[in-house]
């Protein structure tokens, strides 16, 4: 595996420059803890969308590009985050993508941003993508509601092999605006997961875009957490670019993309949790993709639509 030119740490960190040197306007608290950088966007900080947005840029690597805007879901308009990127494999797989466990002692938290890609976490992906950055700082993402202690942030920089200086790790609470936002701007890289689970290679897709709702938050950070799957799942839609010889096997592909694939479809996100006893292991993982899954092969002009938005799921979900 070869160093490539593009590295997601250098140019998120660009990002991470311009959230620090303006907290006040983006809401967030930036702090030395243990020598290295913690921006809390979410925790004792008020946050925010401004903050939700970049955050998602810095999640993708600074390979793609984030907007908030209003649209419609039926009778609905909703607060709506969408994403766009000329580098979909690896903005999402290669940087997005929350495929970092991260546990210790008691502390854990879901881990994601560009410093997956110093680590190779998981590497499978990375064999697949043939992507390792190799940089002089790291920022990881962490989606918690509690700060990292010391050991972690230790073991954060041996793993990235940087110094402490050049390490920065970004807290955003599931239960606040920056962190709903944040998770809602994950739609593309969603989809991309999926198509990937059905043999697509993530390569031959070369452009993406997408966007869901933002969903309204909840204090309790499992009800929260339900809502932001419900936005991707039932409100989420998707477009793609890709360069594909095989065809038929591309439309077959499709079909199977979208969350409506999944016998789990048409519940809230709750009652499938509940159902597979709060493990989210025993959870169809056919559900996670977006509603709406639309391909365009650049070699052929044909374009491929599968799936559609759920407007009652979405009204049960977020309590209209």
């Amino acid at each position: 595996m070869s160093k490539t030119v593009l590295s997601v740490n250098r140019l998120a960190w660009k990002l991470l420059e311009k959230l620090c040197e303006n907290p006040e306007y983006y809401g967030v608290k930036v702090e030395n803890r243990n020598g290295a950088i913690v921006v809390d966007a979410g925790i004792n900080a008020r946050g925010g969308f401004q903050a939700g947005k970049i955050i998602t840029e810095i999640c993708m690597g600074g390979c793609g590009k984030a907007r908030i805007s209003c649209s419609r879901y039926g009778e609905l308009e909703l607060p709506t985050i969408f994403v766009y990127t000329d580098h979909p494999a690896i903005a999402t797989l290669g940087s997005q993508f929350a495929g970092w466990n991260i546990k210790n002692g008691d502390y854990s938290a879901i881990g994601s941003g560009p410093a997956r890609a110093i680590v190779q976490k998981p590497k499978e992906i990375y064999e697949r993508l043939g992507y390792k950055d190799e940089c002089e700082k790291a920022i990881v993402v962490l989606e918690t509601d509690k700060y990292p202690p010391e050991t972690l942030i230790e073991r954060l920089a041996r793993d990235c092999k940087v110094e402490k200086k050049n390490l920065a790790i970004i807290l955003t609470p599931t239960a606040s605006v920056a962190g709903a936002t944040q998770v809602a701007g994950r739609i593309v890289e969603t989809g991309i997961h999926k198509l990937e689970k059905l043999d697509l290679d993530p390569k031959m897709i070369l452009h993406a875009w997408g966007y869901a709702p933002i969903p309204p938050t909840h204090p309790k950070f499992i009800k929260a957490m339900a809502r932001t799957n419900d936005a991707i799942l039932y409100g989420g839609v998707t477009y793609y670019v890709v360069d594909c010889e095989n065809e038929e096997a591309l439309a077959k592909t499709v079909e199977k993309a979208p969350s409506k694939a999944s016998e789990d479809y048409g519940h809230p996100f709750l009652e499938i949790f509940k159902a597979a006893g709060y493990d989210f292991y025993r959870i169809d993982p056919n559900i996670f993709a977006p509603a709406v899954v639309i391909v365009n092969n650049l070699r052929t002009g044909n374009t491929f639509k599968a799936g559609d938005i759920n407007l009652n799921a979405l009204k049960e979900s977020f309590g209209f």
